[in-house]
């Protein structure tokens, strides 16, 4: 039985930035990891392409929380 991976995509560096091997993007990945850990849950998907980086987690639930918080930051 085949899961969708839901990903977020965030415009979070610039466009030339490509790489996952670039110093601001492994930082961002540890960060992720860690939130990962925090929630008993694994970082399933990491990806960047032209800054936007692309991401999953195993968890339903902390994907709809990361979803909540950039939707409340939009609106402010």
């Amino acid at each position: 039985m085949n899961k969708n991976i839901s990903l977020i995509e965030v415009d979070l560096f610039p466009s030339e930035i490509n790489s996952l091997d670039h110093p601001e993007v492994l930082r961002f990945r540890e960060l992720l990891e860690d939130v990962a850990l925090e929630n008993h849950c694994r970082l399933l998907f990491f990806d960047i392409e032209n800054g936007i980086v692309s991401f999953s987690f195993d968890s339903d639930k902390l994907m709809a929380n990361i979803l909540k918080i950039f939707q409340n930051d939009s609106q402010t």
